[in-house]
């Protein structure tokens, strides 16, 4: 009971802070402290139960230091002219007859070139449903398809903080994670294109296109060569070379082509490794300004106080009763079925991707002894689900930055498709053996 009791007052404390405007980072520094109130009335020392949440950090201790690594290289690609020319490029192969399905392949091809939702969102997903709306395309169905896109790349790039998170958390090799989440979710790939294709045809919409090579030519060079770093990052991939030394050479290429190219002074481009790129022209600050190491340290201490909880729910013994619960609805829905729906309700407690992975991962990982398959269970399902839930920032922030309404989280397909996919698949496998 007392358990249920912590959990619950953590959940509402994260939802509403959630609804009041208050940052995460502030709810999760309420909720440790729940949690250590939790630890002391078990009978643990203060002393113990930080011991505790360090053991927990420690835990993902690589994963911060590749967080660290990601944003100096978001912001060099922006320094670099490496995004600009990405969206620039890719904006040339728009056809409004089948605009919809472009907007989710457009933020996929983003997306997995940079590995961030919300980078993508600002960028090609701003780019894209601006350019929808202005043909007349519905909002929500543009909203939809970008947060399908933006996550195509957050679930499954080598630069990905939440592929990086899942390898981490579940000692497994990232680059196999990456071949088997594109297997697994090959099927709901193709189906979602068909889909967005079927809704574009009967949504119509017409209009005229934004011409999205003038606004980034007031700023950049839109060279081939500024694509180079994202390129060299699928090249070092298919090495399977350990992900800090592939950040830390596509970094190095960028910062040589943003002084080269971009005729940016090798001081401003260290400046901008570390507080991220802000453009002169508002128009372009709009679609470009962002990255840096110090866009990422929300996520660093977001992930750092999730893990500290992990530490403290083992060593206490917090989830011990809800997982063996678990282990019952498991024999029901089959133990990936139990999987998707406790990353649903993680998601709703969590309010964001990364503690909502944390918290499935630890209530979960004894309903399947493969490190490796369940590795991509998380990928399927936690990194997913947070997106559809209206008050995670996981979702919410990119349809707000886009301007698309909530709603669109209903006609994010690719993220409801590929846990239905893999759930259908076991289901038919159990009945088969029986």
């Amino acid at each position: 009971m007392a358990s249920l009791i912590t959990i619950g007052a953590f959940a509402a404390t994260l939802i509403a802070c959630v609804a009041a405007g208050v940052k995460t980072i502030y709810a999760l520094m309420i909720g440790y402290g729940i949690f250590v109130v939790y630890g002391v009335s078990r009978g643990f020392s203060v002393a113990e139960v930080v011991k505790m949440s360090v053991k927990g950090v420690l835990t993902v201790k690589n994963i911060l230091i590749v967080f660290v690594v990601i944003g100096m290289v978001t912001g060099l690609w922006r320094a670099a002219g490496t995004i600009p020319a990405i969206i620039c490029y890719a904006s040339g192969v728009i056809v409004p007859e089948i605009f919809l399905p472009i907007v989710f392949l457009l933020n996929c091809l983003v997306s997995f070139m940079t590995g961030t939702s919300f980078g993508s969102a600002a960028t090609m997903g701003v780019i894209s449903v601006t350019m929808g709306i202005a043909m007349g395309i519905s909002p929500v169905l543009l909203g939809g398809a970008m947060l399908s896109g933006i996550m195509f790349g957050d679930r499954a790039s080598p630069v990905s903080s939440s592929a990086n998170l899942v390898a981490e958390l579940t000692k497994t090799d990232l680059y196999k994670n990456i071949g088997l989440m594109m297997k697994s979710a090959a099927v709901p790939f193709v189906l979602t294109v068909v889909i967005y294709f079927i809704l574009g045809q009967l949504d119509g919409g017409t209009g005229e296109m934004m011409n999205v090579t003038a606004v980034f030519e007031n700023g950049f060079v839109i060279h081939p060569a500024a694509v180079f770093p994202a390129v060299l990052v699928l090249i070092l991939s298919v090495f399977r070379l350990g992900t800090k030394r592939v950040l830390a050479v596509t970094a190095a290429v960028s910062f040589v082509i943003a002084v080269v190219l971009q005729h940016i002074s090798p001081l401003e481009a260290a400046k901008i490794a570390v507080l991220g790129y802000h453009a002169e022209n508002p128009d372009l600050a709009k679609m470009i300004d962002g990255g840096g190491v110090v866009s990422m340290m929300s996520a660093v201490l977001i992930v750092g106080l999730s893990s500290s909880y992990s530490g403290i729910f083992d060593g206490t013994g917090l989830l011990d009763g809800i997982k063996d619960k678990i282990g019952g609805l498991a024999g029901k829905l089959t133990p990936f079925g139990a999987t998707w729906l406790v990353s649903i309700f993680s998601s709703m407690i969590a309010c964001n991707q990364t503690l909502a992975t944390i918290l499935t991962h630890q209530l979960c990982s004894h309903l399947q002894p493969d490190r490796q398959k369940f590795a991509i269970w998380l990928e399927n399902t936690s990194v997913l689900m947070a997106e559809l839930i209206p008050w995670s920032i996981a979702g919410a922030i990119p349809l707000q930055v886009v301007g698309a309404p909530p709603l669109g989280m209903a006609f994010a397909v690719y993220l409801i498709l590929v846990p239905a996919w893999q759930l259908t698949e076991q289901m038919f496998a159990k009945r088969k053996d029986l």
